[in-house]
Protein backbone atom coordinates (compact mmCIF):
# COMPACT_ATOMS: atom_id res chain seq x y z
CA UNK A 1 0.00 0.00 0.00
CA UNK A 2 1.48 3.27 -0.97
CA UNK A 3 1.12 6.60 1.18
CA UNK A 4 0.43 9.56 -0.41
CA UNK A 5 3.00 12.42 -0.12
CA UNK A 6 1.73 15.98 0.97
CA UNK A 7 1.48 18.18 -1.78
CA UNK A 8 3.05 21.30 -1.24
CA UNK A 9 2.11 24.81 -2.64
CA UNK A 10 5.36 26.46 -4.11
CA UNK A 11 6.01 28.34 -1.28
CA UNK A 12 5.73 25.85 1.17
CA UNK A 13 8.06 23.61 -0.59
CA UNK A 14 10.54 26.19 -1.30
CA UNK A 15 10.56 26.77 2.41
CA UNK A 16 10.89 23.41 3.44
CA UNK A 17 13.64 22.87 1.20
CA UNK A 18 15.18 25.89 3.05
CA UNK A 19 14.61 24.31 6.62
CA UNK A 20 15.97 21.15 5.58
CA UNK A 21 18.92 22.59 4.18
CA UNK A 22 19.75 24.22 7.19
CA UNK A 23 19.64 21.33 8.95
CA UNK A 24 22.06 19.76 6.82
CA UNK A 25 24.66 23.17 7.00
CA UNK A 26 24.23 22.85 10.79
CA UNK A 27 25.14 18.81 10.84
CA UNK A 28 28.06 18.30 7.87
CA UNK A 29 28.66 22.07 6.55
CA UNK A 30 28.60 24.34 4.02
CA UNK A 31 29.90 21.12 1.27
CA UNK A 32 27.40 19.24 2.15
CA UNK A 33 24.24 21.58 0.48
CA UNK A 34 23.38 20.27 -2.46
CA UNK A 35 20.49 19.43 -4.44
CA UNK A 36 20.58 15.90 -3.62
CA UNK A 37 21.17 16.07 0.08
CA UNK A 38 18.37 18.54 0.40
CA UNK A 39 16.03 16.79 -1.92
CA UNK A 40 17.07 13.48 0.43
CA UNK A 41 15.95 15.13 3.23
CA UNK A 42 12.83 16.65 2.06
CA UNK A 43 11.55 12.81 0.43
CA UNK A 44 11.29 14.70 -3.22
CA UNK A 45 13.47 14.75 -6.45
CA UNK A 46 16.35 16.35 -7.60
CA UNK A 47 14.33 18.27 -10.56
CA UNK A 48 11.93 19.37 -7.81
CA UNK A 49 14.71 21.39 -6.03
CA UNK A 50 15.68 22.36 -9.53
CA UNK A 51 12.80 23.82 -10.49
CA UNK A 52 13.19 26.19 -7.48
CA UNK A 53 16.44 27.35 -7.36
CA UNK A 54 18.16 26.43 -10.50
CA UNK A 55 21.19 25.22 -9.08
CA UNK A 56 23.37 24.66 -5.97
CA UNK A 57 24.58 28.01 -6.05
CA UNK A 58 21.04 29.20 -6.37
CA UNK A 59 20.00 26.75 -3.32
CA UNK A 60 23.06 28.39 -1.43
CA UNK A 61 22.75 31.86 -2.16
CA UNK A 62 18.87 31.07 -0.88
CA UNK A 63 19.64 29.49 2.18
CA UNK A 64 22.15 32.50 3.17
CA UNK A 65 19.61 35.13 3.01
CA UNK A 66 17.07 32.64 4.78
CA UNK A 67 19.38 32.72 7.51
CA UNK A 68 20.03 36.77 7.57
CA UNK A 69 16.22 37.49 6.95
CA UNK A 70 15.83 35.41 9.89
CA UNK A 71 18.27 36.80 11.98
CA UNK A 72 17.32 40.66 10.81
CA UNK A 73 13.58 39.94 11.54
CA UNK A 74 14.41 38.75 14.98
CA UNK A 75 16.60 41.90 15.58
CA UNK A 76 14.11 44.21 14.01
CA UNK A 77 11.36 42.84 16.83
CA UNK A 78 13.70 43.72 19.68
CA UNK A 79 14.49 47.02 18.46
CA UNK A 80 11.18 47.94 17.27
CA UNK A 81 9.02 46.50 20.13
CA UNK A 82 9.46 48.89 22.66
CA UNK A 83 9.58 52.09 19.85
CA UNK A 84 13.06 52.62 20.36
CA UNK A 85 13.38 52.20 23.89
CA UNK A 86 16.61 51.11 25.49
CA UNK A 87 17.29 47.57 25.54
CA UNK A 88 20.22 45.37 25.83
CA UNK A 89 22.66 45.18 22.76
CA UNK A 90 23.80 41.93 24.15
CA UNK A 91 20.98 40.62 22.56
CA UNK A 92 21.47 41.53 18.95
CA UNK A 93 25.28 40.46 19.45
CA UNK A 94 24.39 37.43 20.73
CA UNK A 95 21.58 37.04 17.49
CA UNK A 96 24.31 37.80 14.84
CA UNK A 97 26.85 35.98 15.93
CA UNK A 98 25.00 33.12 16.56
CA UNK A 99 23.51 33.19 12.70
CA UNK A 100 27.24 33.38 11.17
CA UNK A 101 28.47 31.03 13.80
CA UNK A 102 26.35 28.37 15.58
CA UNK A 103 23.73 28.51 12.44
CA UNK A 104 27.08 28.22 9.91
CA UNK A 105 25.94 31.07 7.41
CA UNK A 106 29.92 32.10 8.13
CA UNK A 107 31.04 29.22 6.63
CA UNK A 108 28.24 29.15 3.83
CA UNK A 109 29.24 32.39 2.90
CA UNK A 110 33.11 31.69 3.04
CA UNK A 111 33.14 28.60 1.30
CA UNK A 112 30.49 30.27 -1.52
CA UNK A 113 32.83 32.29 -2.20
CA UNK A 114 36.25 30.39 -2.37
CA UNK A 115 33.89 28.00 -4.77
CA UNK A 116 33.44 30.94 -7.07
CA UNK A 117 30.19 32.79 -6.10
CA UNK A 118 31.20 36.18 -5.98
CA UNK A 119 27.86 37.35 -5.19
CA UNK A 120 27.69 34.94 -2.16
CA UNK A 121 27.00 37.75 0.37
CA UNK A 122 24.24 39.28 -1.89
CA UNK A 123 21.60 38.09 0.31
CA UNK A 124 22.82 38.45 3.39
CA UNK A 125 24.04 42.55 2.43
CA UNK A 126 20.31 42.73 1.34
CA UNK A 127 18.60 41.34 4.57
CA UNK A 128 20.93 43.84 6.40
CA UNK A 129 20.65 46.53 4.83
CA UNK A 130 16.72 46.64 4.92
CA UNK A 131 16.92 46.36 8.59
CA UNK A 132 18.79 49.10 9.12
CA UNK A 133 16.99 51.23 6.82
CA UNK A 134 13.96 50.28 8.71
CA UNK A 135 15.50 50.76 12.18
CA UNK A 136 17.14 53.87 10.84
CA UNK A 137 14.25 55.82 10.16
CA UNK A 138 14.85 59.58 10.37
CA UNK A 139 18.12 59.26 10.55
CA UNK A 140 20.27 61.93 9.04
CA UNK A 141 23.54 59.44 8.26
CA UNK A 142 24.95 56.41 8.11
CA UNK A 143 26.12 56.07 11.15
CA UNK A 144 24.05 53.29 12.24
CA UNK A 145 25.38 51.64 8.48
CA UNK A 146 28.76 52.08 9.80
CA UNK A 147 27.81 50.24 13.57
CA UNK A 148 26.30 47.22 11.22
CA UNK A 149 29.04 47.17 9.87
CA UNK A 150 31.35 46.52 12.41
CA UNK A 151 29.16 43.99 14.03
CA UNK A 152 28.88 42.06 10.72
CA UNK A 153 33.09 42.04 9.93
CA UNK A 154 33.30 41.13 13.92
CA UNK A 155 30.81 38.25 13.57
CA UNK A 156 32.08 37.04 10.45
CA UNK A 157 35.66 37.13 11.81
CA UNK A 158 34.61 35.33 14.84
CA UNK A 159 32.80 32.59 13.16
CA UNK A 160 35.91 31.94 10.73
CA UNK A 161 39.42 32.79 13.30
CA UNK A 162 37.66 33.76 17.03
CA UNK A 163 38.29 30.21 18.79
CA UNK A 164 41.94 29.66 18.05
CA UNK A 165 43.10 33.50 18.08
CA UNK A 166 41.36 33.56 21.32
CA UNK A 167 42.71 31.17 22.70
CA UNK A 168 46.07 32.30 20.99
CA UNK A 169 46.08 35.34 22.76
CA UNK A 170 45.29 34.24 26.24
CA UNK A 171 41.10 35.85 25.70
CA UNK A 172 37.89 34.12 26.77
CA UNK A 173 36.52 32.66 24.20
CA UNK A 174 33.37 34.90 24.41
CA UNK A 175 36.18 38.23 24.20
CA UNK A 176 34.54 39.08 20.82
CA UNK A 177 31.41 39.39 21.77
CA UNK A 178 31.69 41.26 24.52
CA UNK A 179 33.71 43.55 22.52
CA UNK A 180 30.86 44.29 20.06
CA UNK A 181 28.27 44.95 23.38
CA UNK A 182 30.28 47.58 24.32
CA UNK A 183 30.94 49.11 20.91
CA UNK A 184 26.75 49.12 19.99
CA UNK A 185 26.33 50.03 24.05
CA UNK A 186 28.70 53.00 23.08
CA UNK A 187 26.54 53.72 19.80
CA UNK A 188 22.82 55.39 20.77
CA UNK A 189 21.44 54.36 17.63
CA UNK A 190 21.41 50.95 18.72
CA UNK A 191 21.67 51.21 22.28
CA UNK A 192 18.07 52.61 22.37
CA UNK A 193 19.46 55.89 21.07
CA UNK A 194 20.53 57.48 24.81
CA UNK A 195 23.22 58.58 25.84
CA UNK A 196 23.25 57.57 29.32
CA UNK A 197 24.18 53.72 27.78
CA UNK A 198 27.09 54.99 25.92
CA UNK A 199 28.46 56.56 28.91
CA UNK A 200 27.90 53.34 30.71
CA UNK A 201 29.52 51.48 28.20
CA UNK A 202 32.51 53.65 28.28
CA UNK A 203 32.54 54.01 31.88
CA UNK A 204 33.07 51.32 34.37
CA UNK A 205 31.75 51.09 37.92
CA UNK A 206 34.96 52.53 39.12
CA UNK A 207 34.33 55.83 36.90
CA UNK A 208 37.51 54.77 34.26
CA UNK A 209 37.03 53.93 30.80
CA UNK A 210 36.34 50.30 29.75
CA UNK A 211 37.74 51.00 26.41
CA UNK A 212 41.36 52.53 25.55
CA UNK A 213 41.39 55.78 24.22
CA UNK A 214 43.03 54.41 21.01
CA UNK A 215 38.90 53.13 20.06
CA UNK A 216 37.54 56.32 21.09
CA UNK A 217 37.45 58.93 18.00
CA UNK A 218 37.54 62.58 18.81
CA UNK A 219 34.73 63.38 16.70
CA UNK A 220 31.61 62.81 18.86
CA UNK A 221 33.29 60.30 21.19
CA UNK A 222 32.32 57.49 18.67
CA UNK A 223 34.28 53.76 19.16
CA UNK A 224 35.71 53.30 15.68
CA UNK A 225 37.50 49.87 16.43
Amino acid sequence: MSIERKRLSPEESRAAALEAASAILMEAGPQAVTLKAVASRMGRTHANLLHHFGSAAGLQMALAGHLAGTVCDSIAEIILQNGGAEHDPARVVDMVFDAFDKQGAGQLATWMILSGNENALNPVVDAIHELIDEIGQGQPDKSMHEDTLTLVLLAMGDALLGEPLARSLGLPREAAREIASKLLMASPRLSGRTGGAANRAMLGGDGKPTLPISAISPKGGRCIS
